[in-house]
């Protein structure tokens, strides 16, 4: 339960949900890029508040079907070797 705490307070700090991702040190902007929450935010906003369409959202949701196939690949393989 803690370490599910701290993963889900990191990514909602890391996102730029709660601070803007310019705003932090240089250091931690590049770990941002890691997380999916920072893609889901910037298609949340582009939707609500620019009225943003598939063109533009494109590269964001490319990335977090990328990070979805991967997490998907990386399960299934893990799940197979502990069935034999």
């Amino acid at each position: 339960m803690v370490a599910m705490f701290g993963i889900l307070m990191s990514m909602n700090f890391l996102s730029g949900f709660a601070f803007p991702i310019e705003n932090m040190p240089a250091w931690i902007q590049p770990i941002t890029y890691l997380m999916p929450l920072r893609y889901y935010m910037t298609i949340v906003r582009g939707v609500i508040l620019k009225g943003d369409g598939r063109l533009q959202l494109y590269p964001e949701l490319l990335i977090l079907f990328g990070i979805g196939a991967l997490i998907l690949v990386a399960s299934s393989l893990r799940f197979s070797k502990r069935l034999e």
